[in-house]
């Protein structure tokens, strides 16, 4: 079974926004073993839309669209699929009290122009509830083809294709497909291929799919099977085989990323964490925090830019300063003990270093990371390539790294990292 993805939205094709629905949908079709061939992004022109179904739908039989499914003129992409399947669109009674009671419930009017989102074809259509907005989704299948409309903006695309789209897939699948996410940080994915490239010819069932992502690989291994317990017997052997190779530089075995798993070990362990941040710009601080229940173990985060922030804030010496730059291992150091001594915390974690693209010729992408505890502080040095933002990106990455590193050899929780 063959599918693609049409975006609607001139605000895509202008780049104003970033398309994330995009790769959120090819990776989950993949889950159902569909293979996703085209990715197509089209304005709001109904002429050219309606192009674009025609490609579409002459080369695959499932056809998912994101966008164009609100009350403006030129919300078109209902209007143009249902004219594509010669389909009428008709008021739906019972969602337009829904739309009614929804906008009445938010203090708005429901003007004219917002019953077109609750406008359907009175046959050969699923229509999918939208509790997060407005716009409810369908589903038009004709003539062997099948058409899935989803609203644009991903916090209402995502849930309504988990808690709606997805039974529809598995009722039409023959056979279901169960997938384990491996991330390694520390290898390349090149390297991480030719290290297990036997192991990834040898399989049929499982398949392993290799990604690389912003200074890290991971591998997606997916069972086609019967049942989960099924698709996980015949995904362990393969994991095993992995790990028997690179288990050193492997952080998760479940998908997690790296700011998630050392969340779920700060828990586990009862440790504190403190950051402070000069590179990284509150960049750590962030990610952690991002996990919900941080409050439980993450004290503080400083962004100490500025030499005088750093003596003023953190404690790091003049000396230190004038003698190492505020860019070195010593100043690292003393950042890592200042923010963990300050805050009361177990663990200090420190960034410092040339992002670019100015400033200090030759330099640019060294980075310097401090771990500091109670038993002492040790200063990394990395060096990053790429632009300022890949830099940065990196510099948290080896940060966290670090960062799980160190909760796991201080043998303090009972979590079992497998699951991580």
């Amino acid at each position: 079974m063959n599918a693609e993805i049409i975006s609607v939205g001139t605000e895509l094709l202008m780049g104003q926004i970033l398309n994330t629905n995009t790769r959120y949908l090819s990776g989950r079709m993949a889950d159902f073993g569909i293979n996703m061939y085209y990715h197509v992004t089209v304005g709001d022109n109904p002429a050219r839309l309606k192009q674009c179904i025609a490609n579409a739908f002459s080369r695959s039989d499932i056809v998912l669209f994101t966008g164009g499914l609100g009350p403006t003129e030129d919300d078109l992409t209902k209007e143009t699929v249902a004219d594509y399947f010669g389909l009428e669109l008709v008021v739906n009674e019972k969602y337009k009290a829904w739309l009614l009671e929804k906008m009445s419930s938010r203090g708005y009017p429901c003007t004219p122009n917002n019953i077109k989102q609750v406008m359907f074809p009175a046959d050969h259509c699923i229509i999918l509830p939208n509790p997060r907005g407005t716009a409810p989704g369908c589903i038009m299948e004709k003539n062997g083809k099948t058409a899935i409309l989803m609203p644009g903006p991903p916090w209402e695309m995502e849930p309504m294709f988990e808690e709606e789209v997805v039974p529809y897939l598995q009722k039409r699948s023959n056979c279901m497909f169960h997938s384990r996410t491996i991330r390694i940080f520390g290898k390349g994915e090149s390297q991480v291929e030719y290290a297990i490239k036997d192991i990834v010819d040898a399989q049929s069932n499982p398949t392993i799919a290799p990604y690389a992502k912003a200074a890290e690989t991971t591998l997606r291994i997916t069972a086609r099977c019967g049942s989960e317990e099924e698709g996980e017997k015949l995904i362990q052997p393969v994991m095993q085989a992995i790990e028997d190779r690179v288990g050193e530089f492997i952080y998760s075995t479940h998908g997690r990323e790296m700011h998630e798993v050392c969340a779920e070990l700060l828990k586990a362990s009862g440790l504190k964490l403190a950051v402070a941040e000069s590179c990284t710009g509150g960049m750590i601080a962030s990610r952690l925090i991002s996990v919900p229940g941080s409050s439980e173990w993450f004290m503080e985060g400083a962004v100490t830019y500025s030499c005088d922030s750093k003596m003023r804030r953190l404690g790091v010496k003049a000396e230190t300063l004038e003698k190492y730059t505020d860019v070195s291992a010593e100043t690292a150091k003393e950042m890592a003990d200042g923010i963990r001594l300050q805050s009361g915390a177990d663990i200090g974690i420190s960034t410092t270093g040339y992002a670019g693209p100015t400033g200090a010729p030759g330099l640019i992408g060294q980075v310097f990371i401090a771990v500091s505890t109670e038993e002492g502080c040790n200063a990394y040095e990395v060096n990053l390539k790429g632009n300022r933002e890949r830099v940065r990106d990196g510099a948290v990455l080896n940060a966290l790294n670090l960062l799980r590193k160190q909760i796991i050899a201080k043998n303090r929780c009972n979590l079992d990292i497998n699951v991580l």
